[in-house]
C-alpha cells in the first residue's frame, strides 16, 4: 500500500525563465499563490537569481519548476499538455487570449465534436495548454 505521503506533481523544468512563467501563469487563475521558492545566489551553480526550486499553485493544483542551469537539446512538448477545464466560454476565451500571445497555436477556438469549445496552445514558454468548454 502506497504512503499517505506520496504525492505525483507536475514538474516545470525551464531556462532561465521559470519566475517569469509562474508570475505569468498565476495571473491568469483563481486561488494561486506561490507555495515556496528558493534562487541561486552568487556562488551558483545556477545564475545568481534564478529558481533553484519553487511550488506554485494554480486553481488549487500544485506545480513545482526550476531553472535549469545545465543546457538540454530537448524543451516542452505537446506530448504532455496541462488540460483546463473551464467554466465559462468568457473564461475559455479569456485563457485561450493570454496564452496564445508570443506562443503557437495548435488547434484554434472551435467546436471539434467532443465539447462545446476547445483550443490547443503552446505558450510563449513553449508549455502545451488544452482548454475544454464541456458541453
Amino acid at each position: 500500500m502506497a504512503s499517505m505521503s506520496q504525492k505525483i506533481t507536475t514538474f516545470l523544468m525551464f531556462e532561465g525563465r521559470a519566475e517569469e512563467a509562474l508570475t505569468f501563469y498565476m495571473s491568469l487563475f483563481d486561488d494561486a499563490e506561490i507555495v515556496d521558492i528558493s534562487r541561486y545566489g552568487g556562488d551558483g551553480p545556477g545564475a545568481e537569481g534564478t529558481v533553484e526550486r519553487a511550488t506554485f499553485s494554480l486553481a488549487g493544483q500544485r506545480f513545482m519548476c526550476i531553472d535549469s542551469y545545465v543546457n538540454h537539446a530537448f524543451g516542452f512538448t505537446p506530448a504532455v499538455s496541462l488540460f483546463v477545464e473551464c467554466d465559462t466560454e468568457a473564461e475559455l476565451d479569456r485563457l485561450y487570449g493570454a496564452l496564445v500571445e508570443k506562443g503557437q497555436e495548435l488547434m484554434p477556438l472551435g467546436s471539434y465534436g467532443f465539447s462545446a469549445k476547445f483550443g490547443w496552445v503552446n505558450d510563449r514558454f513553449g508549455v502545451s495548454w488544452q482548454l475544454n468548454l464541456q458541453e
